[in-house]
């Protein structure tokens, strides 16, 4: 069993690590810009990177499809703007899902009689959510019209 690691894959591992540091800190910031994206040379700036290592970085993750690098013209110069491809989910999304604390959730399967396709609680959340997304009052008597009311 080898337990001592010479120079050399000291020096990888900790340049390895630099390049993740690096990595994940461009995908935060174009995560932090959403759906507009923003532009690779923005990015090379507050990272204080070369155009060539940010370049490398934004490669890298194009090719894990986490972002999308769009060819622009900006300014009478090509660069890219960068996008996520998939924007994380926020917690708030789900903290207050019924599922948590649900009195079927031992029961609740896909392939059960009590299931999230079909479940109530679910219907009414989301129901609840739809509607303060619009800015309509989720009272209890909308969201029952909402729900159980068919538009023809």
């Amino acid at each position: 069993m080898k337990t001592e690691s010479t120079t050399e894959e000291i020096d990888y591992s900790e340049e390895e690590d630099e390049l993740l540091d690096f990595t994940s800190r461009v995908y935060k910031l174009v995560v932090e810009h959403g759906n507009e994206g923003v532009l690779q040379s923005e990015l090379w700036k507050k990272l204080s990177l070369t155009s060539r290592d940010g370049s490398r970085l934004a490669i890298r993750l194009e090719k894990r499809g986490m972002i999308k690098r769009e060819k622009v013209l900006e300014g009478g110069r090509w660069t890219y703007k960068l996008s996520p491809l998939r924007l994380p989910a926020k917690i708030k999304s789900i903290e207050e899902s019924p599922c948590i604390t649900c009195p079927e959730e031992l029961k609740c399967s896909v392939d059960s009689v009590i299931s999230p396709h079909i479940c109530y609680y679910i219907v009414e959340w989301a129901m609840r959510e739809y509607l303060k997304s619009q800015n309509i009052p989720a009272t209890p008597e909308v969201i029952y019209e909402r729900m159980f009311t068919i538009k023809i």
